[in-house]
């Protein structure tokens, strides 16, 4: 039986996940499609799901990001507080250098902080000798959680999308589905349709999930990410390995670094393995998200092929296609707030804020090609 839909989502990570939740709230009907399941490979099914805001001086980027970061606070609070434990978040500088850098980053951030003290660390458990930053409205978000929390009642169906759908007939054909419309939150694989300038690529991490009677009450990122202890469990993360065989390089124990790290800044003497985590995040080329329609790249290079010398023309984009990704390591900041841009923009025709919206990468991403 043919199925329709105004919209099918491919991928069930964080991206996909608050796209259909934002959608669906808009009156849409939804179906999302995964290959493997909610959440259960790539950036999303690795993540520690820090909700923080970001550190340094100011630049478009910072502000942004601490735009979402806002937002996500707020839109885990008030619909997802089950799975979000708001437990703070230090962040401690990397080196007596890096601790100089933090008050000129004191100026360019506005999220509610506070300093804490070498005493105050040592008293939380922490073996730490610079003043740090402690954003006390941030936290830790059960990722797995959340995703099944955020597609509950939406339409779900585990589905391998391995050939490029067809668009006829005001349709995206889908097997037996149909789809007005198609929206891939894929993550770092993109092999559907052409969208190399985008440049999206994967970033290897990797998280180890502790059983620790450690008095841990907060969280904290340094060098690398350590949760609070929730039920009894402490959470290290936030590898980046650029690599297209990670596993080749940290020769099958991809959590000795963390462990490492995480040991010179906290007991971990009684910290038993539970599971290990491993998975690619998906990054633009600029750091900032991607969102919005996808260019018709083989119609524009042939129609216009004076692109490549710097020649700007009229963008013909695939009907119907949108993408939703690029948020990288901070994807469950990141998600919420490009959800609302996307659903604001295909219900409500708002215009997707320019900083996120792919179109700013095609004419860079065709003169490079002049030089290929």
């Amino acid at each position: 039986m043919i199925k329709k839909y105004d919209i099918v989502v491919v991928g069930a990570g964080i991206a996909g996940a608050c796209s259909a939740y934002f959608l669906s709230k808009k009156g849409l009907s939804v179906l999302v499609i995964d290959r493997s399941g909610v959440a259960s490979i790539g950036g999303s099914a690795c993540a520690g799901a820090f909700i923080s805001p970001k550190i340094g001086k100011f630049s478009p980027l910072l502000s942004l990001t601490n735009e979402a970061f806002e937002f996500s606070k707020e839109f885990y609070l008030e619909n997802f507080s089950k799975y979000f434990y708001q437990t703070g978040i230090i962040r401690i500088p990397r080196d007596d250098n890096d601790a100089k850098k933090f008050i000129e980053y004191e100026k360019a951030n506005t999220s509610k902080r506070k300093w804490i003290t070498k005493e105050e660390l040592k008293a939380l458990n922490i073996n730490e000798k610079n003043r740090s930053f402690f954003f006390f409205e941030a936290g830790v978000c059960d990722a797995p959680s959340l995703c099944n929390a955020l597609l509950e009642g939406i339409e779900y169906k585990q589905y391998n999308l391995t050939s490029t759908p067809i668009y006829k007939d005001n349709y995206w054909h889908i097997g037996d589905i149909r789809a007005s419309k198609l929206l891939l939150a894929t993550g770092y694989e993109n092999t559907l349709f052409d969208m190399r300038y985008m440049g999206v690529h994967g970033i290897w991490g990797s998280r180890g999930d502790y059983r620790s009677s450690l008095n841990l009450k907060v969280s904290m990122h340094k060098n690398i990410s350590i949760s609070a202890n929730i039920n009894g469990v402490i959470k290290l993360g936030a590898t980046h390995i650029r690599a297209k065989n990670p596993c080749m390089i940290c020769d099958g124990k991809p959590l000795r670094t963390l462990e490492e790290k995480a040991s010179s800044m906290v007991d971990t003497s009684d910290f038993e393995l539970i599971e290990t985590f491993c998975g690619m995040r998906s990054g633009s080329k600029d750091y900032f998200p991607l969102l919005g329609r996808v260019v018709d790249v083989d119609f524009m290079l042939k129609e216009y092929p004076r692109l490549i010398k710097g020649a700007k023309a009229p963008l013909k984009y695939i009907e119907n296609l949108y993408i939703c990704n690029g948020v990288g390591g901070r994807g469950f900041v990141f998600a919420p707030l490009m959800a609302k841009f996307l659903a604001d923009f295909l219900v409500d025709n708002q215009e997707i804020d320019s900083r996120v919206n792919p179109d700013r990468l095609f004419f860079k991403w065709c003169r490079k090609l002049h030089s290929i």
